[in-house]
C-alpha cells in the first residue's frame, strides 16, 4: 500500500538545505545545540522529542526519536508513557478550549 510517508526519505533529511545552504546550516547548527547533553541528558531529550512527534504526529519524528531513545537507553515502557504524556497535554489542550466554545455560545444564546 503506497502512502504519502515514504520512511525512505527520512534518511535523507540532511538534503533540506540543498536550496538554501545558509539557513539549514544554522538550523543544524541550533538542532545539535539543543540535543547536546545539557541539563537534561540526551536521553531525557529524546524522550521528550518522541513526546512532540507524537503530539505533531510527525511520522518521520515518531521514527527518528523511537530510534534515539533505544540507542540511549530507554526501553518501552518509558516511551509509552512519554507517549501518553503528549496524549495527555494534547487532550488538555484540546478540552480547556471549550470554555472558549461556552464563552462565545453564552454570548450567543442571550
Amino acid at each position: 500500500m503506497e502512502t504519502y510517508y515514504d520512511p525512505k526519505d527520512l534518511p535523507k533529511f540532511g538534503e533540506i538545505g540543498k536550496d538554501a545552504p545558509e539557513l539549514a546550516k544554522k538550523f543544524f547548527e541550533y538542532y545539535n545545540a539543543v540535543f547536546a547533553e545539557g541539563e537534561l541528558t540526551e536521553r531525557e531529550k529524546s524522550l521528550i522529542a518522541l513526546g512532540v512527534a507524537h503530539a505533531v504526529q510527525c511520522p518521520y519524528c515518531i521514527d527518528a526519536y523511537t530510534q534515539a531513545c533505544l540507542e540511549k537507553g530507554s526501553n518501552t515502557e518509558e516511551m509509552t508513557e512519554a507517549v501518553h504524556v503528549a496524549a495527555a497535554i494534547r487532550g488538555g489542550a484540546s478540552l480547556i478550549h471549550g470554555l472558549q466554545m461556552r464563552k462565545v455560545s453564552d454570548k450567543l444564546s442571550l
